[in-house]
């Protein structure tokens, strides 16, 4: 179990190069059983994308942009709008 300010105790990502995993049957049960698996009390899901999928720190350098995700680069991840 974990308390507030700790990281998750589970984590788990799906990834697709040629497919939207949000439409994906095959991965909704995935999901669902790792979130059975590990008893969840409550789960966190948004209603659109928020900024790319690459990591910063893993997938490019920290304090960088995403060289693969340009639209990214100088939007809210939140909100989606433009930064100045």
């Amino acid at each position: 179990m974990t308390g507030e300010d700790q990281p998750p105790a589970a984590m788990e990502r799906w990834f697709s190069g040629v497919a939207d995993l949000r439409h994906d049957p095959v991965v909704g049960e995935q999901i669902l059983a790792f979130i059975q698996r590990h008893q969840a009390k409550s789960v966190v899901v948004a209603d659109r994308i928020l900024g790319c999928p690459h990591e910063e720190g893993i997938d490019y350098p920290e304090g960088e942009v995403c060289p693969q995700c340009p639209f990214w680069a100088r939007r809210d991840r939140w909100t989606g709008e433009v930064l100045s």
